[in-house]
């Protein structure tokens, strides 16, 4: 029996893009098509099988410990920035500022699908969702400057709206305009989780 059921959600990619590895700091630069490797997008800043860990896994493990990288994407969602564009105070929230690998349109709540969840392409290019993507400050940062005002505001704007992170399962070429199938796992919530 599956463990993943295919539903009927279904998203377009309408933004893409990668974060320079020397970057100065979090903006992306668009692209209009990439090859999603197991490392996920060349020449990205978060590319890699493997990834020095964060104060995001510090429960976990010391900073700094090679651990495997799930966060080689940062995916949004077109409504969900709409959602925090509209708190903060402005007309509409550039995927740039924010570091954004690639940005959906059509999927509900997105940034609460369920971890494990799977976003696949048509050609069989396939992402798997780690987890929701806390908010930063350094996304807050690159608002501030080109919005001097409205930055500030954005981590609890942000806060279940950040999108989730992800990586490669099934290698393949992705572009804007491509439609993505949600596939969720098949397993009840926790019942020993908090909240």
């Amino acid at each position: 029996m599956p463990e993943l059921m295919p539903t009927d959600h279904f998203a377009r990619i309408v933004w893409m893009g990668t974060v320079p590895q020397d970057r100065p700091n979090i903006r992306s630069q668009a692209i209009q098509s990439a090859f999603a490797s197991y490392a996920g997008f060349e020449g990205d800043y978060h590319a890699g099988l493997t990834r020095a860990s964060c104060v995001r896994v510090k429960s976990q493990h010391p900073e700094g410990t090679e651990i495997r990288n799930v966060r080689q994407f940062s995916i949004l969602s077109v409504e969900e920035m709409a959602e925090i564009a509209a708190e903060i105070g402005i007309d509409a929230l550039d995927p740039i500022l924010l570091g954004a690998s690639i940005v959906i349109e059509g999927i509900e709540d997105f940034s609460h699908v369920p971890p494990a969840s799977r976003l696949q392409a048509e050609n069989g290019t396939t992402i798997a969702v780690d987890m929701l993507n806390a908010p930063c400050n350094l996304p807050a940062r690159e608002i501030e400057k080109a919005a001097p005002g409205h930055g500030k505001g954005f981590k609890a704007a942000a806060r279940g709206k950040r999108g989730v992170c992800g990586w490669v399962e099934r290698q393949g070429s992705l572009q804007v305009g491509d439609t993505l199938r949600l596939h969720i796992p098949g397993q009840r919530r926790w019942a020993h989780a908090p909240g």
